[in-house]
C-alpha cells in the first residue's frame, strides 16, 4: 500500500529501538485516523513525523534544551568539517605568482616606474612567517602565534624617486589595469596614526592610499606609502580562492553537520544516566564557539570597510589556527564524551522473586 510506505520512511526519523518497540503501534494509529483514498501523509503529518523522529533521537525527555545544545554542536562541527575541506580545495589553486609575473603585473600598471629587483616570493600557498608549514611549526601556532599562518604573495616595491605625482600614477594604474580586463576596486586612504596624543594635527598624519584589483585568479595591491618609507610604492601579488573551495566547503559542511547530528543524538542517549557529560559537553561548545564569535565580530566590519576581492579563509572567521590550542582543548572535552558514550547503560535489573 502506497500510505503504509510513505508512513514507514518516515519513521525511519526514529530511532531503531524505538520503531522495533512501537513502530507498528504509530504505524497503526495514523493509517487507522487515515482518511479513505489518501495515498500520501500530508506536509504536517510528515514535518511533525520527522520532528518527532529527531526529537526522540536525542533521548532526555525531561530536557528541554538538548535540542538547542544538538544544533550548536552540529552547526560548530559542519564549520569546522567546511574549513577543512576548504584547505584541501585549496590545493587546486596555481602556485602562487613567481618573480616574472610580478615584473609583469607592476609593468602593466605602473609604466615609468622602476621596480626593484629584489622581488619576494611565497614558497608555498599558505605560509607560517614566510615559510612553509613544518612540525617545528606546531608549538608556535599552539601557543598564539597561529594567526602568521595566512594565505602566502609575492610582494616587490618601486625604487627611486616618483616619476610621477601620486594621484596621476594611481589614475593611470586604474585606466590600464581596467583596459587589460582587471576588475578594479575604489582606492582606499587610510590616515596612519602615528601620533596618539590629543593635541596631534590629524592633517600632519602621514596618509596611505591602497589600489586594490582582480584579473581570473590573480589578486593586486599596490599601496602608495607615505614619505617616511623606504619606498614610495609596494605591490603584492597572489592567488585567489580557486573555484573547487566553495563547493566543497558547502559539500562537507552539510555532510559534517549531518554526522555530528547524528552522533550527538546517539550520544546523548546514551548518557542519559551518567553525571558529567554536560560540563564536558558545555566547555567544549564554549572553547569552540567563543573563538569564533570574536573572530567574526572582528572580521566582519573589516570585510565591509575594504574591498575584498578575496576573503579571508574559513578557518580564519572561526578563529583558527589563533585559537587552535582552544580548540584542541575543546576537541578533547568531546573525545571524552565520546568514550563515556561507548560504555553500556547503566539498565535496571528485573526483580526476582523467590517461590519456595
Amino acid at each position: 500500500m502506497s500510505l503504509t510506505r510513505h508512513y514507514r520512511r518516515l519513521l525511519l526519523a526514529y530511532p531503531r529501538a524505538y520503531r522495533r518497540e512501537r513502530g507498528e503501534e504509530i504505524l497503526g494509529l495514523l493509517l487507522d485516523t487515515a482518511p479513505a483514498g489518501r495515498t500520501r501523509p500530508t506536509v504536517r503529518e510528515a514535518l511533525d513525523l520527522i520532528r518527532g523522529g529527531l526529537r526522540c533521537r536525542l533521548g532526555r525527555p525531561a530536557s528541554s534544551t538538548v535540542g538547542v545544545w544538538a544544533v550548536l554542536t552540529a552547526l560548530i562541527c559542519g564549520l569546522f568539517t567546511a574549513s577543512l575541506a576548504a584547505r584541501i580545495a585549496w590545493e587546486t589553486s596555481r602556485p602562487q605568482p613567481d618573480r616574472a609575473e610580478v615584473a609583469a603585473v607592476f609593468a602593466e600598471a605602473f609604466p615609468g616606474h622602476r621596480l626593484d629587483d629584489d622581488i619576494m616570493t611565497a614558497p608555498a600557498l599558505f605560509v607560517f612567517y614566510n615559510s612553509p608549514l613544518t612540525w617545528q611549526s606546531l608549538k608556535p601556532v599552539l601557543i598564539g602565534d597561529g594567526g602568521e599562518y595566512q594565505e602566502g604573495m609575492a610582494s616587490a616595491s618601486a625604487v627611486g624617486p616618483a616619476p610621477m605625482p601620486e594621484a596621476e600614477s594611481l589614475a593611470t594604474a586604474q585606466q590600464r589595469l581596467r583596459a587589460a580586463g582587471w576588475q578594479v576596486y575604489e582606492p582606499i586612504t587610510e590616515i596612519l596614526q602615528i601620533c596618539a596624543s590629543a593635541s596631534c594635527d590629524t592633517a600632519s598624519q602621514p596618509v596611505q592610499t591602497t589600489l586594490v584589483a582582480r584579473r581570473g585568479d590573480t589578486v593586486l595591491r599596490a599601496t602608495f606609502h607615505d614619505a617616511s618609507y623606504n619606498s614610495y610604492l609596494g605591490v603584492e601579488v597572489q592567488r585567489a580562492a580557486p573555484p573547487a573551495v566553495l563547493p566543497a566547503a558547502v559539500l562537507a559542511g552539510l555532510a559534517g553537520g549531518v554526522l555530528t547530528w547524528l552522533v550527538f543524538a546517539w550520544a546523548s542517549r546514551r548518557t542519559e544516566d551518567r553525571r558529567g557529560v554536560v560540563p564536558l559537553l558545555g566547555i567544549a561548545l564554549f572553547l569552540w564557539w567563543a573563538p569564533t564569535l570574536l573572530s567574526t565580530a572582528s572580521l566582519f566590519p573589516h570585510h565591509l570597510g575594504e574591498p575584498h576581492p578575496n576573503w579571508h579563509p574559513l578557518w580564519e572567521w572561526l578563529g583558527q589556527p589563533t585559537c587552535s590550542l582552544l580548540f584542541l582543548i575543546g576537541a578533547a572535552c568531546a573525545l571524552a564524551l565520546l568514550v563515556v558514550a561507548l560504555f553500556p547503560r547503566k539498565d535496571l535489573q528485573p526483580l526476582i522473586v523467590n517461590v519456595s
